[in-house]
């Protein structure tokens, strides 16, 4: 053709075209340096005590790692309550009414026990004496018994089941039938309504029901001594004033203030997370209480090592 005098056209070609490969280059890595996954060896594979060093190492992390989910927890419900109290129109008429729950209500149980209490310290209290010993000691031994440690410390164990496991079963209820839930959709803030009032409630009744039972103790411990022992109303009363400071009582206050905290914080805080139905509410009481009066002991000791050098001042 290009001797008759046509040219014959080709389209230009680019060099790098016929050379290079349009897939993309995959170089296989060699065998030996191929990374696999590794993989866990069953621990039915170990000897038997490194078996048994497995299971306890498993047991400790699972345990040690709920501890510390259960403090980020409360942590986080405390935070809730502080939050709820800044809106003081979803708490104040509650608060009012578990006042009357938590304190009135609770009036005649708290007289019952403290009645006893004080009879069964006023009996020990005498037959304990030696001989020579001036009765108006007596007086002494039954305020410090009471005011300081049996007043506090048994009425909140009593409050603790009574108003305690009354909390937690109803929040708890309240959480499997949905009633929370509906409280969120409605954008009314649950922990508010529901833990906030119980919480001041708690705080203003249990030095309020301290001091009557205080009082009741005091009184029938006196009535059992005059009736059931030689000890007259002059070396009882003797006894009271003796090394009486107006700290005894404050410090006892102080004690009530922590427990009532404690009671309502922690039986609110196990009824809302209450799971699983009417097993589940009953497992939260029983913890709740348990969990409650724990507590209260824990904090007891606290107050009594960080106040208890300060009685006598």
């Amino acid at each position: 053709m290009e001797g008759l005098g046509f040219r014959v056209w080709q389209s230009p070609v680019d060099p790098r075209s016929q050379t290079r490969d349009p897939r993309p280059e995959t170089l296989d890595p060699p065998l030996s340096t191929t990374l696999l996954p590794p993989t866990r060896r069953p621990t039915s594979d170990f000897p038997v005590v490194q078996r048994a060093g497995i299971g306890l190492f498993r047991r400790v992390v699972r345990t040690w790692k709920g501890v510390f989910r259960g403090i980020g927890e409360r942590g986080i419900f405390l935070r809730d309550i502080f939050r709820g109290m800044a809106h003081p129109s979803t708490y104040v008429g509650e608060t009012v009414h578990q006042m009357r729950a938590i304190g009135v209500d609770s009036l005649p149980l708290v007289i019952i026990v403290a009645g006893f209490l004080g009879a069964v310290t006023a009996f020990q209290a005498f037959y304990q004496l030696f001989a020579g010993v001036q009765y108006s000691v007596l007086g002494l031994l039954i305020r410090g018994s009471l005011v300081l440690e049996l007043g506090p410390l048994l009425t909140s164990l009593v409050l603790c089941g009574r108003v305690g496991a009354r909390m937690t079963a109803e929040i708890g209820t309240m959480r499997v039938t949905e009633q929370i839930d509906a409280l969120e959709t409605l954008a009314y803030d649950p922990v508010g309504y529901l833990a906030v009032p119980r919480l001041l409630a708690a705080l203003v009744m249990l030095p309020v029901l301290v001091v009557v039972a205080n009082f009741t103790a005091i009184l029938t411990a006196w009535v059992t001594l005059l009736l059931a022992t030689p000890v007259t109303s002059n070396d009882y009363i003797t006894g009271l004033r003796l090394s009486f400071t107006p700290f005894q009582v404050i410090y006892g206050l102080i004690k009530a203030l922590c427990f009532g905290g404690a009671i309502a914080f922690v039986c609110s805080y196990e009824g809302y997370i209450t799971r699983a139905g009417a097993e589940g509410v009953g497992r939260s009481t029983a913890r709740a209480v348990v969990f409650a009066s724990v507590s209260i002991l824990v904090l007891d000791a606290i107050v009594a090592a960080a106040l208890a050098q300060y009685i006598s001042s």
